[in-house]
């Protein structure tokens, strides 16, 4: 059923059915309670941090041991789906990028899907930032994290040197 279809069936409904609705759909549906608190009190830092921790979390959990990759990503889509600013979801995934090559720093070389997974998050940020006019903003924590990635093996460091480059062609002669 399409986008219409759940339109056309809405407005059918009187009011006090579609409170109705609406309030069963929120008992039901943890992501729905999550729009609809950011909707009625909109505290976008607040939200923001959530989702940083969720990040971290994916690398480094409170409990245990075991990197959660696709909870990172999760974290960072669903943040992206409740209407955050595209500054701070462009600062998420930097965070994310940063975590990821902090815990391969801190624990040793991972595999290649790990470091494909970071440098796929890496332009996803970085062109994100160039099209919202955000890379001077973020430059210098952009850098770290290519610089901090420079011991990492698997070609990784290479990957991020390249991929900063393109975004940054003018600090070219730093990298080399």
């Amino acid at each position: 059923m399409g986008l219409t279809n759940i339109k056309r069936e809405l407005n059918k409904l009187d009011k006090n059915k579609l409170v109705e609705l609406i309030a069963d759909l929120y008992k039901k549906n943890k992501s729905v309670k999550e729009f609809f608190a950011f909707y009625i009190n909109p505290n976008e830092n607040e939200l923001y941090k959530k989702y940083r921790d969720k990040v971290y979390e994916a690398f480094y959990p409170k409990r245990g041991f075991g990197l959660k990759l696709k909870d990172g990503k999760q974290a960072i889509s669903e943040f992206k789906k409740l209407g955050g600013s595209l500054n701070l979801l462009a600062d998420l995934m930097l965070c994310y990028v940063e975590t990821g090559v902090e815990f391969t720093n801190d624990y040793g070389d991972i595999d290649e899907n790990y470091y494909l997974s970071i440098e796929r998050m890496y332009i996803q940020a970085l062109s994100l930032m160039s099209k919202e006019d955000l890379l001077d903003k973020f430059a210098e924590r952009v850098k770290k994290a290519m610089i901090d990635a420079s011991n990492i093996g698997w070609g990784f460091s290479d990957s991020m040197a390249e991929i900063y480059c393109q975004f940054y062609p003018d600090d070219l002669e730093e990298v080399s």
